[in-house]
């Protein structure tokens, strides 16, 4: 049986974003396709817990190989997905002068697909925040179907 959500999905405003993409570059430095969040939609007052979305493009540079005839987003950019909104919390409440490393994921599953079309909204909620480490409980979810869990850790330097 899949873990509840980590809040409720009736806070996320995607109409209208909290930050969006020129504020997320403004703090991450991830660009052209490797950047996965297209918008943050939901960020409590303390910023530990953010909900931001990835809208899954049919011509994503990984359609054509990952699987031809039935294109799946692959688990890896879910954890990277979800790892850059973690770092972008990080971040955020350091005043963006670190750079974030992604220093490790632990409990991943999988629960679902998604597929071209889809957009795949990322919850992240901070249990961990030390000056050289922080960890975070991530979620993906898929009309509001989980569809992947983890534990990433990251470290700013």
């Amino acid at each position: 049986m899949a873990p509840p959500l980590l809040f409720d999905l009736s806070l996320l405003n995607f109409e209208r974003p909290v930050h969006d993409a020129a504020a997320i570059e403004a703090v991450n430095p991830h660009r052209g396709h490797m950047r996965l969040i297209d918008a943050i939609v939901y960020a409590s007052d303390d910023y530990k817990q953010c909900a931001a979305y990835h809208d899954i493009r049919p011509d994503a540079f990984w359609v054509p190989g990952h699987i031809p005839g039935r294109p799946l987003f692959p688990g890896v950019l879910m954890i990277e997905a979800s790892a850059q909104l973690a770092s972008f919390v990080c971040l955020h409440r350091l005043g963006g002068e670190a750079f974030m490393g992604f220093a490790g994921v632990d409990d991943v599953k999988f629960r679902g697909q998604v597929v071209p079309g889809d957009r795949f909204v990322t919850l992240i909620k901070e249990i961990e925040f030390r000056k050289r480490r922080s960890v975070s409980l991530a979620q993906g979810v898929v009309n509001g179907n989980l569809v992947f869990e983890a534990r990433i850790t990251g470290m700013p330097m």
